[in-house]
């Protein structure tokens, strides 16, 4: 099912045991990356999903978590290391992947790190099948993608997805948004909340995930907001509401005010443990430090 990967680790990957998970969707071989550090009890690490969301967002968290869990920190089909290929990315890959990718892997319940818009996903399967998890933490939960958020309507945002996928201006137009001076601007605005520590290295970092092959087909579609695992505020929270599974949500004190409103409402709900913290959309990654203590004794509970 895995192979070991050869890999050069810095300050910014986690370091651990690369491996692949050969999965199929339409008949097609999607080559997903995966990668694991420590051990205990396992605890799965979703990204968030973003223009450039790939597992290394969670190397704080992985390596902070390591000396009493597994942890097993993933790039979701389209993203990261994984293949990316110019699939018509929706939220019925990621529903079928995360439920393939649990059953296959993982041989007991496991406890799930989720962040941003993976959040979604997770707690739809958690719904449908709530023997998969011991315990879910969700890190500045969002669920509608950026362009929607800004107020565009579906139907828009999905011609703007086709257009990105065109081979000359889709092109020209994933480029113009991934050039690091846009990386810079984009994680100063509503990603990380100190700037300095948006050095070089780190906008590099990131930029390169941006520029493999294919790169632009699944960003496409989250950016436009065809990656939304749910269509409402309501039934974001009904997905919460009627949950069995033991869940702590982690709210960013800095996030952009509708996101914010969003985390608002999920941690108002009775059945979760909510904890604000510095941060917004990328708090996972720039306050790993602070985002595990509110989450190590909630895990370590299991």
């Amino acid at each position: 099912m895995s192979t070991n990967l050869l890999s050069v680790a810095s300050e910014l990957d986690i370091g651990g045991n690369i491996q692949e998970y050969s999965w199929k969707w339409e008949n097609q071989e999607v080559r997903v990356v995966y990668e694991t550090l420590g051990n205990g009890s396992p605890v799965l690490l979703l990204p968030a999903f973003s223009t450039v969301s790939m597992r290394s967002e969670m190397a704080g968290i992985a390596k902070l978590l390591s000396p009493d869990f597994q942890t097993f920190a993933v790039d979701f089909p389209g993203f990261g290391d994984s293949s990316r290929l110019p699939l018509d990315y929706q939220p019925g890959i990621y529903k079928q992947f995360l439920e393939d990718f649990i059953t296959t892997v993982f041989q007991t319940p496991v406890a799930v790190v989720a962040a941003g818009h993976s959040s979604a996903y997770v707690l739809e399967l958690a719904n449908r099948r709530p023997n998969l998890f011991s315990r879910i933490a969700l890190i500045a939960p969002t669920w509608r993608g950026p362009l929607p958020t800004m107020g565009l309507n579906r139907d828009t945002a999905t011609q703007g997805k086709n257009l990105m996928r065109t081979p000359i201006i889709g092109q020209l137009l994933y480029k113009l948004n991934t050039l690091p001076s846009f990386l810079n601007w984009m994680y100063g605005r509503h990603v990380y909340v100190d700037t300095t520590k948006l050095t070089p290295d780190f906008i590099k970092h990131k930029w390169r995930n941006t520029q493999q092959p294919g790169a632009r087909y699944a960003p496409a579609a989250f950016v436009t907001g065809n990656l939304d695992a749910v269509d409402s505020q309501s039934n974001f929270l009904a997905l919460v509401s009627v949950l069995t599974v033991p869940l702590m949500v982690i709210v960013g004190e800095s996030s952009p005010p509708k996101s914010r409103a969003e985390m608002d409402a999920v941690a108002a709900l009775p059945n979760v443990i909510d904890v604000k913290l510095p941060g917004t959309l990328g708090m996972h990654e720039e306050y790993a430090n602070e985002v595990t203590d509110a989450i190590a004794p909630f895990l370590r509970a299991i």
